[in-house]
């Protein structure tokens, strides 16, 4: 990489429309800080995009230049690759417009968007699209590298509702991507992450959804947790495809309608939401409450934009995060039985395992339909691990590591992109499978000169 000179950064700042950000600037370091607090990098230039013209600007700046560049939407993503070091990083964080047709059912959603905008703007309407379950994630991110949320059983991946996007690609052109122009671009953004270029406008199907649904907890004590669990796993084998049900094991946070003798014990809690007729869905969750003696729960219709944000306050930045995921097909004896150790012994009041039901909808569709092939995964878990200071890096690390190697003989193929740390390098190829080789031809011709490598990687042919 070449050193930049003064006379390259007033060039770069005299055609940008956006804000040029340099080390020692004021507002340098909160823009740099992105959602996991263990990624501490410093960019030597920072080109906070105004238009799809500054994002042109910069990639033909980087490319002139040989820049390392990094690509920041949400900044949420757990390996931090929305910043690096030394490097020219194109935040996106400005561009968070939102376009919907009610008609059409369709949204138009700029880079820079986070769950809450895109959600705000579809409600409106009563309209959304499968997304995660924490409101401050990117759009930009989560879809690239799949997407799913509680309505992904009912509607699918993210992906799988992404019916164009437009793009700049690493030799500086804006090309459009579709099923029918730039098709093979179009596959391999539905879960290629951001390997291909920059995507400056994504156009979603909208479906009819609330704006009222049925949701809420049911937490259990924690020493039920092996035949709750296993309840859990066979009640989710067939619950309708309208019922999505999540499992989160860790230390309660103080939650008004759990006692206070409860408050920081382990325990084990379902999610759930139905999309769809409230009262039906009453009627459906009932059996979940013979699951066991619950310590109590809260359930009830609320508005989708309040469900969507319910998990925002465990997930705020500024802690140190380290992630661990394994695909299941089925939720084995095994890997329950890891659950309930490991759960018993969380090395941080802020550690989870948390187990994300999908299938349904998500597995009608062909693995090589799209980049992410991993179609036979019902469920996709989590080792989160989350703690506040760096003392506790050794001890929250290898717990994870120390579950996610005692889980895997229950795991099935391919991993979920988003929940790769920057040490799983290795993984990439296992976490795409039949699709990988496909993936690197692609690469080679969108971006023979691997420009969009701060992300998991996939390398040209």
């Amino acid at each position: 990489m070449n050193p930049l000179q003064k006379t390259d950064i007033d060039e770069f700042k005299a055609h940008f429309r956006g804000d040029v950000l340099l080390p020692g600037d004021a507002a340098y370091d909160k823009v740099r800080q992105i959602w996991n607090a263990m990624i501490d990098r410093k960019p030597a230039i920072i080109a906070r995009c105004a238009s799809v013209e500054d994002v042109v600007h910069s990639v033909g700046f980087a490319r002139r230049r040989d820049l390392l560049v990094s690509i920041r939407g949400g900044g949420h993503n757990i390996a931090g690759n929305a910043v690096c070091n030394d490097c020219l990083m194109i935040d996106l964080s400005l561009m968070r417009k939102v376009k919907v047709d009610p008609n059409a059912r369709r949204a138009t959603v700029e880079p820079g968007c986070t769950l809450a905008d895109f959600d705000a703007a579809a409600q409106v309407h009563g309209l959304a699209t499968p997304l995660g379950i924490n409101s401050t994630t990117g759009v930009a991110g989560l879809t690239l590298g799949g997407g799913f949320g509680w309505l992904s059983r009912k509607y699918g991946m993210t992906i799988d509702n992404l019916l164009s996007a437009d793009v700049v690609t690493a030799d500086v052109r804006e090309v459009h991507a579709s099923e029918t122009e730039n098709s093979d671009l179009f596959w391999g953004l539905r879960g290629g992450g951001g390997n291909f270029g920059i995507v400056t406008s994504f156009e979603f199907q909208l479906h009819p959804v609330g704006p009222d649904v049925l949701s809420g907890l049911i937490v259990f004590p924690f020493d039920q947790a092996k035949s709750v669990l296993t309840k859990f796993a066979r009640f989710t084998e067939t619950m309708p495809e309208e019922l999505n049900v999540w499992m989160f094991t860790r230390k309660a946070p103080p939650l008004p309608f759990l006692p206070k003798d409860v408050h920081g014990k382990e325990i084990i809690a379902f999610a759930l939401c139905y999309a769809g007729d409230p009262t039906e869905g009453g009627k459906l969750i009932e059996p979940m409450r013979g699951f066991g003696t619950a310590h109590g729960e809260y359930i009830g219709v609320q508005p989708y934009l309040a469900w969507q944000q319910t998990f925002d306050p465990l997930l705020k930045p500024g802690a140190r995060n380290y992630w661990k995921s394994h695909n299941f097909s089925r939720l084995s004896d095994g890997a329950i039985d890891a659950i309930t150790e490991y759960a018993g012994k969380l090395p941080s009041p802020q550690c989870e395992i948390f187990i994300g039901t999908i299938g349904g909808q998500t597995a009608r569709v062909a693995p090589e339909a799209m980049a992410y092939s991993s179609r036979d995964a019902n469920y996709v878990m989590n080792v989160h691990a989350r703690w506040e200071s760096a003392s506790e890096d050794e001890r929250c690390i290898a717990w994870a590591r120390e579950f996610f190697d005692k889980t895997k003989p229950f795991a099935s193929g391919g991993a979920y992109i988003n929940f790769l740390t920057q040490d799983e390098t290795n993984r990439v190829e296992f976490a795409y499978g039949t699709t990988y080789k496909r993936l690197m031809e692609l690469k080679k011709k969108y971006d023979p000169t691997n420009l969009f490598r701060m992300n998991q990687n996939i390398k040209p042919v």
